[in-house]
């Protein structure tokens, strides 16, 4: 139902629908329920919303209740079947994060996402994003380093027409700074950043399944109000 209201634009109502009646549908529906909601509140542009519960779905494979606890699932998309690992459910999220703080011009912690997300599983479309990120930051001679592993080839998806296109239009708009520009280290967190701080927890101590609650939750524990749901 909510699926059929979204194509008829009526994005609020599907959302409405969903909350009143979730408790209805099995755990197993509860995933794909979620994925359908992040998608109405990226169309409504809620975007609070949309990164409360892309967080919620972070919390979820931190400790190990994604894919209903099992290592993969499986996806459909255009009539295809496919196998989804956490990995790769992990890089996603963390995209789709991204973007949404980059819609609030949140473009430091945008950043932060994102090279966690490329540290994972890095691709073009990200790295393209990175750059973007770092170019609104005035921080041109990062931004250009990241643009050369696309056009240079060395990322998934680097020979995508589309990612190709982008990459080009982005080097256009490096070119006007030459050499200026300056180097950061890592933004300075508030309460907010520390959930994405905490996310070298997952990189570094990364395994395809894990069941165990992981440190990142006593790391960010005094942060509990901010990240509640």
């Amino acid at each position: 139902m909510a699926v059929v209201m979204k194509q008829q634009d009526r994005a609020e109502e599907a959302i409405e629908a969903i909350k009143s009646f979730r408790d209805r549908c099995s755990k197993q529906a509860q995933e794909s329920l979620d994925n359908v909601l992040i998608d109405l509140y990226k169309k409504c542009g809620k975007l609070e919303e949309q990164i409360e519960l892309l967080k919620q779905k972070l919390r979820m494979i931190y400790q190990g209740e994604a894919f209903n606890g099992k290592p993969t699932k499986t996806a459909r998309s255009h009539g295809r079947k496919f196998q989804v690992t956490i990995k790769q459910e992990t890089s996603r999220i963390l995209g789709n994060l991204g973007w949404a703080y980059m819609q609030q011009s949140n473009y430091a912690a945008a950043e932060i996402v994102y090279r966690k997300a490329q540290q994972i599983d890095p691709d073009a479309n990200k790295a393209c994003n990175l750059c973007l990120c770092l170019l609104k930051q005035a921080r041109y001679i990062e931004a250009r380093s990241v643009l050369e592993d696309v056009l240079q080839g060395k990322l998934s998806g680097s020979d995508d027409p589309k990612s190709k296109s982008r990459a080009e239009e982005l080097l256009k708009e490096l070119e006007p700074f030459g050499s200026f520009g300056y180097t950061s280290t890592s933004p300075q967190l508030n309460l907010e950043d520390a959930f994405l701080d905490g996310l070298d927890q997952l990189i570094n101590q990364y395994a395809p399944f894990r069941s165990r609650r992981l440190p990142i939750f006593e790391e960010i524990s005094p942060c509990r109000d901010q990240l509640a749901c």
